[in-house]
């Protein structure tokens, strides 16, 4: 048993360790074209997204579209749209149904203020999709660039 077990994970469902870090690296390759179709079918139906903080997107957003259109949305609003979104993908770290990527994300806020941002981003995968995710990034940071602008 795991110490943090995702509310969302299927007991009975066993995926390889080379399948979750397949299915997470599709993931990042779509976030780095920008294609949210693949990013929202790379997702459960009932799928998790959280991260915590205490900007205004920190919480559990559940479903792809709670996910893209709430929390993703409100992310890419605080950012300025003439400038370019990357993320640099470092690594991707694997273990049964469990994957972290890590990466830099680089961007410039509406005000013009270059965002740098360090990510570890934790997924849980379960029948070849995204079931629970957890980010980790410096949410102080996020919130006084991208929020406080």
């Amino acid at each position: 048993s795991r110490c943090h077990d995702f509310p969302n994970q299927r007991k009975d469902t066993t995926v390889s360790t080379g399948e979750t870090r397949d299915v997470v690296a599709g993931y990042v390759a779509a976030l780095r074209r920008g294609d949210l179709d693949a990013l929202r079918a790379s997702f459960t139906p009932k799928a998790t997204w959280t991260i915590r903080g205490d900007m205004p997107v920190a919480g559990t957003w559940t479903g792809p579209a709670e996910i893209l259109d709430g929390f993703l949305a409100r992310v890419t609003a605080t950012l300025d749209r003439q400038a370019p979104v990357t993320q640099d993908l470092h690594r991707i770290i694997a273990d049964g149904d469990y994957a972290v990527a890590e990466w830099t994300s680089h961007a410039r806020a509406r005000s013009g203020a270059p965002y740098d941002n360090d990510y570890a981003v934790v997924f849980h995968v379960a029948d070849g999709l995204i079931d629970a995710v957890t980010e980790y990034c410096d949410t102080s940071y996020m919130k006084r660039v991208l929020f406080e602008q």
